[in-house]
């Protein structure tokens, strides 16, 4: 007879026996993960250490938060804090400031009170007006201590801000020749908190990220359904919040937009806000900050002059005169004009505040007239 080819049965404890030592593994793991998120959360972690100053940046989220605070050596978990704030809803709490903190020894309650308190940081509030241009927030900035003038602008003209949308549908250097500066226009005029310690980039952040918040997802669409770029809006804006900054932006801005549509008879702005005139009395962007930039009218470059004065140049300067408000964003992108405006190229303010609109350079004249009557009265 042939052999048996049979071979010894296996064991069937010896699988089992590994299989359970897994599972006893994986609760000895998760609960000594339990036992170190509830001593975290609760403070248990260890007794209080060294002092540590802990800063916190204006506009930062629970995330940048929870790394300065693990980095600091205050918790040992940024994810766990991250989670804990979300479940308790107090990411809306937490300030910005400087805090003096201890490593070890908080409970993660304790440390939200902590980081909701307003730190008592050395801080300066500045409010910049609509309208404001770029040197003239610039020079702010230096007036209060906070960095020069000139550095403000070299960061703001050739920082690197990509990580905000809007910053990629501004214009190189190549693409808008002639520009004065890539940065105006997009410094967002409001009121702000800067810490006096803080970068010259964070500080030019702080304008920039406000205005990519301002500007919505909704305009963008806006802006692709009417085949405009983003440098035309501003732009316009500019001239709109000049010449208007009021009740008046969406007409101002529709006289505008008539100049500029294709087969207007009238395709230059003719905006005294930036033109030929060399008056300390007007309101003109080439003569209050171009030319003193330059050192003198005479010295403004060529190409720069030609393309900011809008009497010369046909359509739109190569960028915006100032950084307008979020109204004049709004009234350039979507004007609601009055019915008697919507035909209209040509309008005229008295010192009065009142507004003259025509459809053509005859009843313009007859405006200039009146509004130049109600002027010698005005005085």
């Amino acid at each position: 007879m042939a052999k048996s080819n049979h071979t010894k049965p296996r064991k069937k404890g010896g699988a089992l026996k590994i299989l359970l030592v897994i599972l006893v593994l994986l609760v000895l793991t998760a609960g000594a993960a339990g036992v170190f998120a509830y001593n975290e959360i609760n403070g248990n972690g260890g007794k209080p250490g060294a002092e540590v100053t802990v800063s916190i940046p204006q506009g930062s989220g629970v995330a940048a938060i929870a790394k300065e605070l693990k980095e600091a050596g205050v918790i040992r978990s940024a994810y766990l804090f991250r989670w804990y704030v979300g479940h308790k809803g107090a990411a809306g709490k937490l300030q910005y400031g400087d805090f003096t903190l201890q490593t070890g020894g908080y409970s993660y309650d304790g440390l939200i009170t902590e980081l909701s308190a307003y730190a008592k940081a050395d801080s300066v509030r500045l409010t910049f007006p609509e309208g404001t241009t770029a040197i003239a927030i610039a020079r702010k900035m230096e007036e209060a201590g906070l960095c020069t003038a000139e550095e403000f602008l070299e960061e703001a003209n050739t920082g690197d801000f990509s990580a905000y949308k809007f910053w990629q549908y501004v214009p190189d250097n190549k693409e808008a020749p002639g520009r004065f500066m890539k940065c105006e226009g997009y410094l967002f005029p409001d009121t702000y908190e800067f810490l006096t310690e803080d970068t010259v980039h964070n500080y030019v952040a702080t304008f920039y990220s406000h205005f990519d918040r301002q500007f919505t997802d909704e305009m963008y669409k806006e802006l692709d359904k009417q085949d405009l770029s983003l440098s035309e809006v501003i732009t316009l804006a500019s001239f709109v919040q000049e010449e208007a900054g009021n009740e008046q932006d969406s007409n101002v801005a529709q006289v505008f937009r008539n100049r500029l549509a294709e087969g207007s008879p009238y395709p230059k702005l003719q905006s005294n806000t930036s033109s030929y005139v060399q008056s300390d009395e007007d309101n003109n962007y080439l003569w209050n900050w171009v030319a003193p930039w330059y050192g003198g009218w005479d010295k403004i470059p060529e190409n720069i002059l030609n393309a900011y004065d809008t009497y010369s140049c046909t359509g739109l300067p190569a960028g915006p005169i100032s950084n307008p408000g979020l109204a004049a964003i709004q009234a350039a992108l979507a004007p609601q004009p009055d019915e008697d405006v919507k035909g209209c190229y040509f309008f005229v303010t008295d010192l009065s505040g009142h507004y003259y609109y025509a459809r053509t350079y005859a009843e313009h004249q007859a405006n200039c007239e009146k509004a130049a009557q109600v002027n010698k009265n005005y005085k």
